[in-house]
């Protein structure tokens, strides 16, 4: 056995066991994997995903610090992500599910804001990240997309817990 041989085997039963450490924390009902699309191709026509449920997976990069009833997970395009949303008690996703991966089957929603709603919306926005913000150079309303989900899968790699 070589040397190459030796050494791929020794990280190739590493990752057997990285995975086998892993477990899955489960909400709601099944996630249908056969419906699953990228975030990047819902985001690219969001309104085409409107009617029929759809499965997304990307990486947790938010979750509600209050109450745990949503998610944002990061698109396989960069800077890109989609909030899951349930409400309240439904299902209380942990804070320690950052930067684990998830899977989301549910319906996508088209929340449209008025100008005033986006106005308050993006100057929360740039309080948080303390930005200034002037509400004026807001002249048209944003439209919002969210997966309601009926269930979601988080894989959670921290062999800590």
């Amino acid at each position: 056995m070589t040397f190459f041989t030796k050494i791929t085997l020794v990280f190739a039963l590493m990752l057997v066991h990285v995975e086998a450490l892993a477990k899955t924390l489960t909400f709601g009902e099944e996630v249908d994997s056969d419906k699953l699309i990228k975030i990047s191709t819902v985001m690219a026509n969001p309104d085409n995903y409107l009617t029929s449920p759809i499965t997304i997976e990307g990486t947790i990069v938010g979750v509600c610090e209050k109450r745990g009833c949503w998610m944002t997970l990061a698109s396989d395009k960069r800077f890109q992500n989609l909030r899951i949303k349930v409400e309240d008690g439904h299902m209380v996703f942990p804070m320690t599910a950052k930067g684990n991966k998830a899977l989301a089957t549910g319906t996508l929603e088209k929340i449209e804001l008025s100008l005033d709603q986006t106005k308050r919306l993006l100057s929360h926005r740039a309080q948080k990240a303390g930005k200034e913000f002037n509400p004026d150079s807001v002249t048209e309303p944003n439209v919002i997309y969210q997966l309601s989900p009926t269930g979601v899968e988080i894989i959670d790699n921290d062999v800590q817990k």
